[in-house]
């Protein structure tokens, strides 16, 4: 059986830390080569894609959604009006700080309470188990792994260990 509380929480805790430490290597390679934090800060891998902040920002609403929406809660709501590294990094620890309030027992039988989610004005409905595995980690996973390629391409010295996070 699974246990939902642990295949949800700490691999999205994983990912967010692990964000905040991608950004800070960033920050810090901007620092050390003297780019202005805007030029990474506002970069995209193609014109029709999202920026560095943008990814960021969708990685944690999915995150904090997920937490809330499988523990039966409100989902916080943040004003995406980051504009600077600190800013990235008080989000991605806010979110951590409101994941870690879900306890294992608010999470019990949540891979069948259902969930459902409006995306471009249309609702899709999942059991909770189905939003987990099939919505939220697909798109948490792409939006680190993006943002984690946008400062890659512009040069920062980021590898694998980077995005994988220290083994624990």
């Amino acid at each position: 059986m699974l246990n939902m509380y642990e295949i949800a929480i700490p691999p999205l805790k994983r990912a967010l830390s692990n964000l905040a430490t991608i950004l800070k290597i960033g920050e810090d390679h901007a620092d050390a080569k003297k780019i202005e934090h805007a030029v990474f800060l506002n970069s995209r891998l193609f014109p029709d894609m999202y920026p560095l902040i943008r990814q960021v920002q969708i990685a944690t609403d999915m995150s904090k959604g997920a937490a809330a929406r499988l523990a039966g809660l409100e989902v916080p709501k943040y004003e995406d009006n980051e504009t600077t590294f600190a800013d990235l990094q008080a989000r991605i620890a806010k979110t951590i700080a409101f994941i870690d309030t879900v306890k294992p027992a608010q999470l019990e039988g949540s891979e069948s309470r259902e969930v459902t989610i409006t995306v471009r004005k249309v609702d899709m409905k999942f059991t909770g188990q189905d939003y987990l595995l099939k919505w939220v980690n697909p798109n948490v996973y792409f939006h680190v792994t993006t943002a984690y390629n946008i400062l890659r391409h512009n040069g920062v010295e980021l590898g694998k260990p980077d995005f994988l996070g220290p083994r624990t």
